[in-house]
């Protein structure tokens, strides 16, 4: 019973161990790098403060744009902010987050990045 509780065990340990390095090497090859702003890259488990590091945007701005009190909201995904403010409404506050992004790009010019040698 020993063995058989270890073998499960490793089993385990070997299937997410595989999740955590396949999820690991996505995001090295499509992840968010300094300078991308792809809107589209957005996804539901990212939460507010995230995207506001990841695409340059203040919280406070995307926030007050979205119609969402940052206080406590904060911690949540974008997929739970959906279901308690949109509705039901699949990927709203999603495209509300893109089109606030899109909007706040066009306004605030972007910083010049690094010299290319």
């Amino acid at each position: 019973m020993i063995i058989g509780l270890i073998l499960v065990g490793l089993v385990v340990v070997a299937f997410f161990g595989f999740r955590a390095f396949r999820s690991y090497m996505q995001i090295r090859q499509h992840g968010l790098t300094p300078g991308v702003t792809d809107v589209e890259e957005i996804r539901g488990w990212m939460t507010i403060p995230y995207i506001a590091k990841a695409y340059g945007v203040p919280e406070d701005y995307l926030f007050a744009k979205i119609g969402i009190p940052a206080e406590g909201n904060r911690d949540k995904s974008l997929g739970d902010l959906n279901f308690e403010y949109a509705f039901g409404k699949p990927g709203a506050i999603i495209e509300a987050v893109k089109e606030t992004i899109r909007e706040y790009q066009t306004v605030t010019p972007t910083p010049p990045g690094p010299a290319s040698e």
